[in-house]
């Protein structure tokens, strides 16, 4: 906090400062084109960065004759940049009329010579704009103000993005809640299915935060990130750029599939399987079209065929389809898939129950999105629960576990709610321990790999001893395959969890009556006492009996 004359004011982040600065551009730009102009900007300057100090490198080693030769920077997984296209270029023309069209051409060259990025930038959006040129040059000059590279072990560049994907999202209204997930339920979602080494897939990536959650989780391990590889898709095209240059700027290579498309109708990865799979489908999609013309779509095969109305069982479908045969899956969906009976989606819901696939259902609590209020729900679906036991793990086979996080979370604006990491560690551990240790106390897994080979803690990530699970009335409930039956299926937590026990304050039930009936008398003496001053009110208006 800074203090100017005695009055005591807040300094703001570098990323509120850069926020302000953006904000600039705002009246005569759409939002929905405003953040890609900004994000474009920070990518820009970032690539640069990482350009230029892998030419100082090569120019400190005695190799001039290659700083432009493009494989001496892709091998260090930088982006070749012709002069043109550098930062210090933009820069130095910053003030001129056709700044814009100076970007629009940097970052079509950027494209050209780096083919990782082929339909990653945006296409001639600041000329289309017609920004205002000044406005423009502003804005340079506030992003100019990061260091991208200064810091190794802070992603300066990554949390300036992740912080304007937020504010976009917040300020966008509907449309925002398309390509942002709350970054703590990202983290849930990785804390919980442990994407530590394999395949994982997005069918809805959006802006790519489930990817780079993954990526942030196996470096707090300690693993190698180049034991992860992964796969998505999108359907937006401004989108689908965002998604890429999201993951480019933190040096995630990803398939995202030739162009952005339609997860259903041209699916991109058609003969993926993979071993995690986390993702945010789009709540409650009407008129997909599927029962129509994919009604004898091998992915629902063992299915009744999701309804037309409601995409929710066909994004779930589509999810197990995927899954390799010990994968796992964690995404989120509104509540109503918990419970719905619409359409044969009762029927779904049932043959995965019986199937054994759900392990298990947390219920969030509300406020957590920017841009909905539908109450949302993790699921989590494991394809082979007896691999897990074979591997070391309790054996859970029929059973599945329900937790109520409803009650969970910490307001952080008078509309907002998020989990703190407390919350998030509370709530994978919950899971963990029900998964790894028995009621009896059992030790943790032996030291085997996801593929069974004995390679753990390398493989997996290591985690602190836990407590032996027990059910918590009101929070947490390992149910069996017969109380889902009883339940017709319902995978709501609240059926199961049930209430949360009354704590006993150790004083006696005769004593709190007294204490409860002295009350109450004084309260009735009070209100007779009431009663007369009224009376004699309404008789000196002339209104008595």
């Amino acid at each position: 906090m800074a203090k100017n004359n005695g009055v005591v004011k807040s300094s703001k982040s570098f990323e509120e400062a850069l926020w302000d600065s953006a904000n600039r551009l705002r009246g005569s730009v759409e939002s929905s084109e405003y953040k890609h102009v900004v994000l474009s900007l920070i990518f820009l300057k970032f690539v640069s960065d990482k350009f230029e100090e892998r030419r100082a490198e090569l120019m400190a080693e005695g190799k001039e004759k290659y700083i432009d030769m493009v494989e001496f920077y892709t091998m260090q997984n930088v982006f070749y940049l012709p002069e043109t296209s550098r930062w210090s270029y933009i820069q130095q023309h910053a003030k001129q009329g056709d700044i814009a069209i100076k970007i629009d051409s940097a970052l079509k060259d950027v494209e050209k010579s780096n083919a990782s990025l082929k339909g990653a930038l945006p296409d001639n959006y600041f000329s289309r704009l017609g920004l205002d040129a000044s406005k423009l040059s502003a804005l340079i000059d506030a992003i100019n103000n990061i260091d991208t590279v200064e810091d190794k072990e802070e992603d300066v560049v990554g949390r300036v993005y992740e912080y304007f994907l937020g504010k976009f999202a917040a300020s966008e209204g509907k449309l925002g809640g398309e390509f942002y997930t709350p970054k703590c339920v990202v983290n849930l979602i990785a804390e919980m299915i442990e994407p530590y080494k394999g395949k994982i897939y997005d069918p809805c990536c959006g802006s790519g935060g489930m990817f780079v959650q993954s990526l942030k989780f196996v470096q707090s391990h300690h693993g190698n990130t180049k034991d992860i590889s992964v796969y998505g898709q999108e359907f937006t095209a401004t989108t689908y750029k965002l998604a890429k240059m999201n993951l480019a700027v933190r040096g995630l290579s990803a398939n995202l599939g030739e162009v952005p498309a339609d997860t259903f109708f041209k699916d991109q990865h058609p003969d993926l399987k993979a071993d995690y799979i986390m993702a945010n489908p789009p709540f409650n999609l009407k008129d997909w079209r599927g029962a129509d013309e994919l009604v004898h779509d091998p992915r629902w095969s063992g299915y009744e065929t999701p309804p037309t109305g409601n995409a929710n069982y066909a994004w779930i479908l589509h999810m197990i389809s995927k899954l390799s045969e010990n994968g796992v899956a964690g995404f989120v969906l509104a509540n109503g898939s918990m419970s719905t009976n619409t359409t044969g989606e009762g029927l779904i819901r049932q043959k995965m129950v019986e199937n054994d696939l759900v392990d298990c259902m947390i219920a969030l609590p509300g406020q957590l999105f920017y841009t909905t209020q539908i109450p949302v729900c993790l699921w989590f679906l494991t394809k082979n629960k007896k691999a897990d036991a074979e591997r070391g793990y309790r054996n859970r086979e029929g059973e599945t576990l329900f937790i109520d996080a409803r009650k969970i979370g910490s307001m952080i604006s008078r509309t907002q709610k998020e989990l703190t990491d407390e919350d998030i560690a509370k709530i994978a551990a919950t899971y963990h321990s029900w998964r790894s240790v028995g009621r009896d106390g059992s030790p943790q897994p032996s030291a085997l790999g996801r593929d069974g080979s004995p390679s753990r803690p390398n493989d997996e990530p290591a985690r602190p001893a836990v407590e032996p699970y027990h059910d918590i009335p009101g929070y947490c409930k390992s149910a069996k395959l017969e109380d889902m039956r009883k339940h017709d299926y319902v995978l709501t937590p609240g059926r199961y969890v049930g209430a949360a026990d009354i704590e006993d304050d150790g004083i006696p039930f005769e004593t709190k009556m007294t204490e409860m009936s002295q009350t109450l008398y004084a309260q009735m003496e009070e209100s007779a006492k009431l009663d007369e001053v009224i009376r004699k009110n309404l008789e000196g208006l002339g209104y008595g009996e």
